[in-house]
């Protein structure tokens, strides 16, 4: 569909006017004025900015007051200029954050162009069906065979390979020492290879590793067989979030990195309906019905891995090739992609999508202390939820229920965390706010966790054998786990307060680690000395959820208003020649800047 075209005053310069530059980035690379065409320079100088937008918009779209506001909400004129200001619009700022020269998408990078918000829609509408859908049924690749673990304890999984639940953490605990040590090294991969190509690679491999678990034998296949997926499917979640920081701006991810964990919830909705049919066959040629789930599963997902490679091109600018010569996009519409993307994060112009990451790089990005309490999030927000969404499924199954009932009791949960995710994306739109917002899941959590708490003390006080009112039970766990997920909040946070791709890139993994840790330490809190009803182990829950409501949301948040309350001192502070001369000499890079806040 071919965009409207712009009054004749707002038409962008044309392909002579780009800007030849013979060499930028940041810091240590920071160009020289020099550097720069001057003709560019001339064309920033005599451009008005007067038509632009402000960077970061006083009232921007909310679905949550479009919805209660209605009355008093005023839509955006469609015909209007889109763009917004960025530094690129003074000539004394834009040369040191110009793009590098090898940034893929540098040819179609043009400060002056000016766009509508009627342009920008459409353009965004567009990322949505053609990159962000199959980017999101990748995702959910990931769920279909990290979940159906699950799924085949409903199916005697542990009696059938002569294991215990104590196995069965330890399977758990070795998927995510495994997950977890395949973070970085999947990351650097990715940065040097392209995430359009090293994701599909992984979906691939972890899929051939699930058809394998066929032919699972005991506890060592077992154990083995988790390693290795866990290891395939290290990196993968922060390979899409980088692959899609190429195509949206800040504003815009946060609700789409929401939209991803709903359709990984959605995906496990198909797989317990999915598992409900398979595990039917039990008894086919004497072999178990979680052998058949296994084979189907990873055949689902090997069937998804090799039609990724042809539906995620590298680039908005690089969506041409053999087998779509006309690409997605015009090239009005790279234009509009590419500019709005570097106005919104000159950053992103550091580093070409082909670049690997130096040794330098990386120490430096993991000696950022500024993320650090982000990491110590990270590490701790997850665990109360772990350990009861672990065990449901066995837990129902030893209260009584049957495969194919426990299967589908666990639907309920899942519809409810797709609720609450989506209710704490509008509300956090509303108050655009992160700390309080993610802070809402260990609200929830922690009545429920002091409830599981409570029934196991009185049916012990009561002299009872152990056994729970299955549907009380039921009730409590699926409320529980009914929780508003806060991981997507937090993924865009640690990205937010990175401030440039390679911390960036880095970043993701080091919190996707520390979360991956939280997993080891959470699959380890019920144990089998503590069953049927885990009352030490929920006491834990108890604790820690206290602990992350009183010490660790207030003291991140408390720390980042500290950090840039001491940015302003020294920035505002500083004279406007002094504020350049820093700018055209510093080597900080990233959230290291003077001129960089953090969010919070």
């Amino acid at each position: 569909m071919s965009t409207p075209s712009l009054p004749e005053s707002l038409q962008k310069l044309s392909s002579e006017d780009l800007p030849a530059i013979s060499n930028s980035g940041r810091g240590h690379d920071t160009v020289q004025s020099s550097d720069i065409d001057t003709r560019t320079l001339s064309n920033l100088k005599g451009s008005s900015s007067d038509d632009l937008c402000d960077a970061e918009p006083t009232e921007p779209f909310s679905f949550t007051k479009w919805i209660f506001r209605r009355g008093r909400y005023k839509p955006i004129d469609l015909d209007s200029v889109a763009t917004r200001r960025s530094v690129y619009d003074d000539p004394k700022l834009a040369k040191y954050y110009w793009p590098k020269p090898e940034y893929e998408n540098l040819h179609r990078f043009d400060v002056n162009a000016r766009w509508t918000h009627r342009e920008e829609k459409a353009l965004v509408r567009k990322i949505d069906w053609r990159v962000m859908l199959w980017t999101a049924i990748s995702f959910s690749a990931l769920n279909l065979d990290r979940g159906n673990l699950t799924q085949a304890n409903t199916d005697n999984f542990l009696p059938d390979l002569g294991m215990t639940t104590d196995d069965y953490n330890l399977g758990n605990t070795v998927f995510k020492v495994a997950f977890l040590s395949a973070e970085l090294p999947s990351q650097l991969i990715s940065k040097k290879l392209g995430p359009d190509v090293w994701i599909p690679i992984q979906i691939i491999i972890w899929s051939i590793i699930t058809i394998s678990q066929f032919w699972l034998s005991g506890k060592s296949s077992f154990l083995i067989c988790r390693a290795l997926i866990g290891f395939s499917q290290g990196g993968f979640i922060p390979d899409l979030i980088l692959y899609l920081s190429y195509f949206y701006t800040k504003y815009e991810l946060p609700f789409r990195l929401s939209l991803f964990w709903v359709s990984l919830e959605i995906c496990s909705i198909l797989a317990s309906f999915l598992a409900f049919g398979v595990l039917r066959l039990r008894g086919f040629h004497n072999l178990a019905g979680w052998r058949y789930l296994f084979l189907v599963e990873g055949l689902i997902t090997l069937v998804i891995g090799i039609t990724t490679f042809f539906m995620m091109p590298p680039s908005p600018t690089q969506t041409k090739t053999w087998f779509r010569p006309n690409g997605w996009f015009s090239e009005r519409e790279e234009v509009i992609a590419t500019t709005r993307i570097l106005r919104d994060d000159p950053t992103k112009g550091d580093m070409h999508n082909r670049e690997g990451l130096t040794p330098r790089r990386i120490l430096k990005a993991v000696l950022d202390y500024d993320l650090w309490p982000l990491y110590i999030v990270g590490l701790l927000f997850g665990i109360p939820s772990t350990p009861p969404q672990q065990y449901l499924t066995l837990s129902l199954r030893q209260l009584g229920f049957d495969t194919f009932e426990t299967n589908l009791l666990n639907i309920p949960n899942i519809v409810g965390r797709i609720i609450n995710m989506m209710a704490l994306t509008f509300v956090s739109e509303l108050v655009n706010e992160r700390t309080y917002m993610a802070a809402s899941e260990t609200i929830w959590l922690l009545p429920f966790c002091v409830a599981l708490y409570a029934m196991a003390g009185r049916n012990e006080n009561s002299g009872g054998s152990g056994k729970q009112n299955p549907w009380v039970f039921f009730a409590i766990s699926t409320l529980l786990l009914s929780y508003p997920y806060s991981h997507p909040i937090q993924v865009a946070w640690c990205s937010r307060n990175s401030g440039a791709v390679a911390s960036r890139t880095v970043s993701a993994s080091v919190y996707n680690m520390f979360v991956q840790a939280s997993g080891i330490i959470a699959s380890n809190v019920y144990r089998k000395d503590d069953a049927p009803l885990f009352r030490r182990g929920n006491m834990w829950l108890m604790i820690i959820c206290i602990f992350n409501l009183v010490v660790v949301y207030p003291g991140t948040r408390m720390y980042y208003i500290w950090r840039n309350k001491q940015r302003d001192r020294v920035w505002n502070g500083m004279t406007e020649d002094e504020k350049a001369e820093y700018l055209r000499t510093t080597k900080d890079v990233g959230n290291r800047r003077l001129d960089f806040r953090f969010a919070y």
